[in-house]
């Protein structure tokens, strides 16, 4: 069967994308066309031009010091990093590709931060495009081209299904890295009280939110003042906050993005399979999207 593949955002998670796309192809699917943001588009970008084996080997070698060697701290600019080590490796492995010129059909998506709009790349320079689909707000420097501020491609469309509509295809299947954790809740607000003895307050509801694993610790009271409030979690830092702050937005876009436009296969990578900066761990992370595109086929049927 010919699918369209659309590739969400979710930094070192998509390191699962290369999981999924090795399942599909080993299962008969033809990947007829790729759509993708940030992590999305960079690993989409390098299989539509044939070079994702290439990143492969390179990235399966790449642990954590490494990863420290590959940043480069961009002094006085809007963002943390420059992210030109990594480009100029991927760079060299598209070796100026053009989008259309690609063997199969690839849009990259990014976010016009002056316009207030998602742009779609389906043309110029490849290594050009994945640069500003990649450009997360805070760690790696925006971009300019043809005039737009360009920014990282979740935060308007963290799942771009929309792109593949006009791929010739029998079927389209899209992978997001912002899937359940292990501890879930739903989507419904939740009524909560502001006192911080909940068993002293009246008409209280209790929340059933317990605070995230990924940045667990057991909250303590504390004493400020003539009131009492709850610490924050042990180990929490300002690149969580930021982390979970974009995973919240993203995780709205993407329940509106699946109703307007549903695939027919949907396969989740859990949000917390990993943080977003964990670039070290490729070879686990590639063998969690290929546990999920497994599970993913097998409860839902879908054959090629």
């Amino acid at each position: 069967m010919r699918i369209a593949l659309a590739l969400g955002a979710g930094g070192a998670r998509g390191y699962a994308h290369i999981g999924v796309i090795q399942i599909l192809e080993e299962r008969g699917f033809n990947i007829a066309g790729v759509a993708g943001s940030s992590m999305g588009a960079l690993v989409g970008g390098l299989y539509a031009a044939g070079k994702l084996d290439a990143y492969v080997d390179w990235v399966r070698t790449i642990g954590y010091r490494e990863v420290l060697r590959l940043l480069d701290p961009a002094v006085r600019a809007p963002g943390a990093f420059r992210a030109d080590k990594v480009m100029t490796r991927v760079g060299e492995l598209l070796d100026g590709v053009r989008i259309e010129q690609l063997p199969v059909p690839f849009t990259a998506v990014a976010t016009d931060l002056l316009a207030r709009r998602a742009v779609w790349f389906q043309a110029g320079p490849l290594d050009i495009a994945v640069r500003a689909s990649i450009a997360l707000p805070l760690m790696i420097t925006p971009v300019m081209v043809n005039g737009r501020l360009l920014a990282d491609g979740g935060l308007m469309d963290p799942l771009p299904i929309a792109p593949t509509a006009s791929i010739p295809a029998g079927a389209v299947v899209a992978v997001s890295l912002n899937g359940a954790r292990a501890t879930s809740h739903p989507a419904a607000p939740v009524r909560e009280s502001a006192d911080p003895h909940p068993t002293r307050a009246r008409n209280h509801v209790q929340s059933d939110v317990p605070v995230s694993d990924r940045v667990g610790a057991a909250v303590k009271t504390i004493t400020t003042g003539s009131r009492e409030a709850a610490s924050l979690p042990a180990g929490l830092r300002a690149p969580d906050i930021v982390s979970l702050s974009i995973e919240a937005v993203e995780d709205l876009l993407i329940r509106y993005r699946l109703a307007g436009h549903p695939p027919d296969l949907l396969i989740e990578i859990p949000t917390d399979a990993c943080r977003g900066h964990e670039f070290h761990r490729a070879l686990e992370l590639i063998e969690v999207g290929r546990r999920a595109a497994v599970e993913a086929l097998a409860s839902s049927g879908f054959e090629s």
